[in-house]
């Protein structure tokens, strides 16, 4: 269920993300002064493409066919969506947008910065162990849902070197130390990559299903 999922076009998810470009147009039409082809809209529609690229298309199914696809598709979802969308969200929207009272009452329910650096660096490890893995190739549900976790704290991971709130962003200083400490919590997970890659001792589920169904 999941392959055959995954070697088609995701629609939900193109509908979804046409109603968020058309609702983030409606609103910088409305509350900022900025143009369609300014540099910040760009950004935010961008990453929108990028994003449905790389969990909405047939690609996806692709990228279990090798372990470095995996990775750069991995790279792409948690390492460069996230950014260009947050920079994408003009300060003026953003500052208008927290005045809606279920706004606020959600962004209370967000970690800080560190403790989600270490709760993504946790849970991108486990996400890459075999038996998890497996469970993950025979329930796509469960599968999406650890998938749409993890961006959900990849973007909250950013957030405090590119958030459109300048008051949120650390200083240099801060942001030495915090990329160093992601750095430092991020290392066990890419030594497992590495060391896989190299031994290609772990066998991955999606890879043997995807090469079954595809011959």
């Amino acid at each position: 269920v999941l392959l055959k999922d995954q070697l088609m076009w995701n629609t939900s998810l193109l509908a979804g993300l046409t109603c968020i470009a058309v609702l983030y147009s409606l609103l910088v039409h409305r509350w900022t002064e900025q143009k369609m082809y300014h540099k910040q809209p760009l950004f935010f529609f961008f990453s929108l493409g990028l994003l449905y690229l790389t969990i909405g298309s047939p690609l996806t199914a692709i990228s279990h066919l090798s372990f470095s696809l995996h990775m750069i598709q991995m790279s792409i979802l948690y390492f460069v969506v996230p950014p260009i969308l947050l920079m994408g969200i003009p300060s003026t929207l953003f500052h208008r947008i927290l005045k809606i009272p279920t706004v606020n009452k959600i962004k209370k329910w967000f970690l800080p910065p560190r403790i989600t650096l270490m709760v993504f660096a946790v849970l991108f490890f486990i996400y890459h162990l075999p038996v998890v893995l497996n469970i993950f190739s025979q329930d796509s549900f469960i599968h999406s849902v650890y998938i749409f976790l993890l961006l959900i704290l990849s973007f909250s991971m950013w957030w405090p070197l590119v958030s459109p709130d300048l008051r949120q962003r650390f200083y240099l200083a801060e942001k030495k130390r915090y990329v160093f400490l992601s750095g430092v919590l991020l290392m066990p997970a890419c030594l497992f990559f590495v060391f896989s890659a190299l031994t290609d001792g772990i066998n991955n589920p999606f890879h043997t299903q995807l090469t079954a169904h595809l011959c």
